[in-house]
């Protein structure tokens, strides 16, 4: 639960002490979003300075013993829409009901090498580099792409990603199942365009 309420610190060394123990060691995670979402090392760097400037100026306002690593997400969230607007908010061109459900797993069993079983869609999946799937990351529309990193990379519940995101917990379901039908659409184009598939389900 992401909660907000004044706390009072005895003095400025006392309130640097407690925001470096709480929030710094959440840099690393926020950087990685960051340039998952912006693409860009030096926006990504400019992205999470502003984060932990934002979040020391209004840190009396967080709740010791909450989440702070969804506090800080949120704000990044925030000033990613706030700062890239008119890209963050671009409508995608494809229709996404166009994308079945178990997209991945459709394509593997309607290969000639007949009914592959549901092992052979996590051991294509494992075939990928990191590179591949940060790539494939990067493809999706930002709505989607924010929920994939917050509930499959950074592990944050369906609660904690509503409120990181300002919307339903149903929204939440819908982006996540999308997102992760786009995911696979992108990998499997990616694979064909490799011809990993034959040689991985060979």
């Amino acid at each position: 639960m992401i909660s907000e309420v004044r706390v009072e610190f005895k003095d400025e060394d006392e309130k640097i002490a407690s925001f470096e123990e709480t929030a710094i060691p959440n840099m690393d995670s926020l950087y990685r979003t960051a340039l998952r979402l912006t693409r860009n090392e030096k926006d990504a760097e400019d992205l999470v300075q502003e984060v932990y400037l934002r979040a020391f100026k209004s840190f009396h306002q967080f709740k010791p013993g909450t989440n702070c690593k969804a506090w800080l997400f949120k704000i990044l969230n925030n000033l990613h829409i706030n700062r890239f607007q008119k890209s963050a908010r671009t409508p995608s061109s494809l229709s996404f009901d166009e994308v079945e459900d178990f997209y991945l797993y459709n394509r593997i069993t309607e290969t000639p090498y007949g009914n592959t079983p549901k092992d052979m869609e996590e051991e294509f999946l494992n075939s990928f580099l990191d590179d591949e799937v940060k790539e494939a990351i990067e493809k999706l529309p930002y709505e989607f792409r924010i929920t994939v990193i917050l509930a499959d990379i950074e592990g944050f519940h369906y609660q904690e990603i509503a409120e990181i995101l300002s919307c339903p917990i149903g929204t939440v379901r819908s982006r996540l199942s999308r997102g992760r039908k786009l995911l696979q659409k992108y990998l499997w184009d990616y694979a064909k365009k490799r011809d990993y598939t034959k040689e991985t389900l060979s």
